[in-house]
């Protein structure tokens, strides 16, 4: 009975969908007899207004001007495409009761009742009353194929199935599914096709035919990939989860319930849901379950070889090694003292470096904004607002240069104390480099400085979101404070190895030597800085961003020449299964 109750919702929700989602209008061959009409009625504006908006499909403004001709004019023609319009917008809002009284006033010598038929069917669908939706889709059937305007039959054969679905007759729903799938495999329409497998699979789920139902459910799962409908994705690999689940196989439904989340989620908000964690406490409880079993049967074993001759064994050896074992712990104790005093030396040395440097940025940063606004004050009394503007925008920048020290001082501290928490997940990376374009917008401006985003559409990785951002941010950071104006600065990806993608962020400003590029990379450099006098820097960032990129499983190179700009290239691990 679970996994009958379980499926049926899912049905009932998949099937709703379909009836509305899959039978919109032709709109070509629809567009062009409503224009045609509208030549032929040009003096009717209300009507023309009405069918210009239900070609746009501003449903709103379509029944304002549909109702202002219905009371303005009584030509039977206009009246019936007016009712037509008024039930098509209403059934796209979801007023299913309004919808079914308006397609009734059309009248049976409209040149376009079998839609008027199609939409009945649909809003009666809608309202749960299957026998006149049969009824309604039936009439449309008798039409000769060449006849139909506005809908597949291969869609109303599948409307035709659901109703008899929802009223247990599975012969007939067996008769209209296949029917459709005949047809719908050569329209090769992907995305019905998948709904249609679905439906089909759950027909045969319905009636505990698992064996029939399931490669329907992996056809689904398998045509999902070639499509970028993420509902339908999420519909098929959750699907898939309910099988593997009702297959009593918890570890791979866990895995298609991550990837259902994972579509629903989208570009950016990966949250855990209550389903999947309750599935992976299913998952640890099934594993812990197995390892009492494991040790209850070695239990039971040992229990079956001891005697007193062993104990007393036992017993002598294990006073012989006792103290061997004290000896080497109080040794290995010493050793564990002695180093833990070495790594807190140097974490102490390095602590002074730090606070060293650090103090004397800020220092400089708050000596360079405290003359900055004497000089502001000046500036004020003589209301020289160019320089104002200018005093303003040097503020900012020194404002904004020492919250970002401060920022990666903290999360420095923290990757150091183990105090960052690391989640890796799914991203979107050309998303987040627009997010960070974004927020660094005002400093770009500032030095016309044109941001280029050419990562690739299709590139998933699999990180932490937070340090991913901390990390493009200081490295953006850095491009743009070592570019002169009017210069360009890339993101880009490139194809190098099947399971890791490479960013590559390229800018044309300074550049650096050879030897600055080995101190940078070195892992025994904490702090390090740039040989230019007029741009001075901790080296925080860089170093907290390696850090991080290594956290993530992914590596970091420099290339570059004094005068000639900079290349950083990142490799980060790809999300596994991503197109």
């Amino acid at each position: 009975m679970f996994k009958v109750k379980l499926h049926f919702i899912s049905i009932l929700f998949f099937l709703s969908l379909q009836s509305i989602c899959q039978t919109q209008p032709n709109a070509t061959g629809l567009s062009q007899l409503l224009n045609k009409k509208a030549i032929q009625f040009r003096n009717e504006t209300s009507f023309n207004k009405a069918q210009f908006f239900f070609i746009k499909n501003n449903w709103d403004s379509t029944l304002v001007h549909s109702m202002k001709q219905l009371t303005s004019s009584s030509n039977k023609e206009l009246r019936d495409y007016c009712h037509f319009f008024r039930g098509y917008s209403f059934r796209e809002k979801k007023l299913f009761k309004e919808a079914k009284s308006e397609m009734l006033l059309v009248s049976n010598k409209f040149e376009l009742y079998p839609l008027v038929n199609k939409n009945l069917g649909q809003i009666s669908l809608e309202l749960k009353e299957f026998e006149k939706a049969i009824y309604y889709f039936e009439e449309v059937e008798k039409l000769p194929t060449s006849n139909s305007r506005g809908y597949k039959i291969s869609i109303i054969y599948q409307n035709l199935g659901i109703c008899y679905l929802h009223l247990n007759n599975f012969k007939n729903t067996e008769k209209y599914f296949f029917k459709s799938l005949i047809l719908q495999e050569k329209e090769k329409d992907t995305a019905s096709l998948i709904g249609l497998y679905i439906n089909i699979a759950n027909l045969y789920y319905l009636q505990y035919k698992d064996q029939q139902a399931i490669p329907y459910f992996e056809k689904a799962y398998s045509l999902s990939k070639k499509i970028n409908d993420f509902e339908k994705k999420r519909q098929a690999s959750k699907n898939m989860a309910v099988v593997e689940e009702n297959r009593g196989n918890f570890k791979k439904a866990l895995e298609y319930r991550k990837e259902s989340e994972q579509w629903k989620d989208s570009l950016n908000n990966q949250n855990k849901i209550w389903a999947v964690a309750d599935f992976e406490k299913k998952f640890a409880v099934a594993q812990k379950q197995k390892q009492i079993k494991v040790l209850e049967v070695e239990n039971k074993l040992k229990n079956t070889q001891r005697n007193g001759l062993f104990f007393a064994a036992v017993g002598l050896l294990l006073i012989l090694t006792a103290g061997v074992y004290l000896y080497a712990q109080k040794v290995k104790n010493g050793k564990t003292i002695l180093r833990q005093k070495n790594k807190l030396d140097e974490l102490n040395a390095t602590k002074d470096q730090l606070f060293s440097i650090v103090s004397h940025d800020l220092r400089s940063s708050v000596n360079a904004l405290k003359t900055s606004n004497t000089k502001l004050s000046s500036t004020l009394e003589t209301k020289n607002y160019d320089e104002l503007n200018h005093l303003i925008i040097q503020n900012s920048t020194i404002a904004n240069g020492a919250y970002t020290l401060l920022d990666n001082l903290l999360h420095w501290a923290m990757l150091q104390t183990k105090q960052l928490y690391f989640q890796k997940e799914s991203i979107h990376l050309y998303s987040i480099v627009q997010q960070i374009e974004h927020n660094y917008k005002p400093l770009l401006l500032d030095k016309a400085i044109t941001f280029e985003n050419s990562v690739s559409k299709n590139s998933f990785i699999f990180v932490d979101l937070d340090s991913l951002k901390i990390v493009l941010r200081n490295l953006l950071d850095n491009a743009i404070k070592f570019s002169n104006e009017n210069s360009k600065i890339s993101f880009y990806t490139q194809e190098t190895h099947p399971d890791f993608c490479e960013l590559v962020i390229q800018d044309n400003g300074i550049g650096m030597s050879e030897s600055a590029i080995q101190e940078l990379l070195a892992d025994n450099a904490l702090l390090a800085k740039k040989n230019n006098t007029e741009i001075i820097g901790t080296g925080l960032g860089l170093q907290l961003c390696k850090q991080m990129i290594k956290k993530n499983g992914g590596t970091l190179a420099i290339e570059s020449e004094l005068h000639a700009g900079t290349k950083m290239i990142l490799t980060f691990p790809k999300t596994k299964n991503n197109g």
